[in-house]
């Protein structure tokens, strides 16, 4: 049985300054929450209608399918929902490929992004303060776990790409052809905001702007998607490791 007090507080972690005070985030589904439980995330609480599922595990509360929906964010609830402590992000690395977003405000655009950096081996995506928070419990859902392998820090984008030492590389529409750029193994690769693309004072900051190129006859289409634009340039990057 879960209580009123319970309640209160996983709907409010649909708001980022009350995960913040809280220090918790949620997950939903038997899948997404065995990745966090299989990592350094800290579990909280663990709700199920189906006690046999996570039956090794102390913190697991049985619940009815009536009170999962209340909790639930989802519109078909999936069995589990978890509550875990958010984590302090790990320092960042100076070495190997690492991705920047600037702005990107779409929690499903976020959580591609974070499945794609995990899928290419990018360890460590560096995020604007003005973009969406990986906590939120769609980017949390859109990652299907990933988040528990790759080190997301939030910090000022403008002064971390003013320090680096890394080459900078942005995706622009007017940038070189990406398939006829030479790429290297250690640097940034630099997404930007979803309608308005790499804002003015990142772009001062960019060593080689780079451009997927539009192919058939019309070449009307005026732009990708974030996330997927973000797929074929890391695909790109790591073509040379082969």
């Amino acid at each position: 049985m879960i209580s009123k007090r319970q309640i209160k507080i996983i709907t409010s972690l649909q708001q980022k300054k009350y995960r913040k005070s809280t220090g918790l985030f949620l997950a939903e589904g038997k899948k997404v929450i065995q990745e966090f439980l299989n990592s350094n995330f800290e579990l909280d609480t663990l709700f199920t209608t189906d006690e046999s599922l996570f039956a090794f595990h102390s913190k697991v509360t049985l619940i009815s399918e009536a009170e999962l929906k209340k909790i639930s964010f989802l519109k078909t609830p999936n069995k589990a929902l978890a509550l875990f402590k958010i984590s302090e992000p790990i320092l960042l690395e100076n070495k190997g490929l690492i991705v920047a977003l600037d702005a990107i405000r779409d929690p499903g655009n976020l959580g591609t992004i974070i499945r794609l950096c995990d899928w290419f081996g990018v360890k460590h995506l560096v995020c604007s303060e003005t973009t969406v928070d990986c906590y939120n419990p769609k980017v949390i859902q859109a990652t299907m776990g990933s988040l528990t392998r790759v080190n997301v820090v939030y910090t000022d984008l403008k002064n971390y790409l003013s320090e680096t030492k890394l080459p900078v590389f942005g995706a622009f529409m007017d940038g070189n052809n990406v398939y006829k750029s030479i790429l290297p193994k250690d640097g940034i690769l630099v997404m930007g905001n979803e309608a308005n693309g790499v804002s003015d004072e990142i772009a001062a900051l960019i060593t080689e702007k780079i451009a997927i190129p539009r192919f058939g006859d019309m070449q009307q289409t005026e732009s990708l998607n974030v996330a997927m634009a973000t797929g074929i340039l890391l695909n790109e990057f790591k073509r040379g490791e082969f």
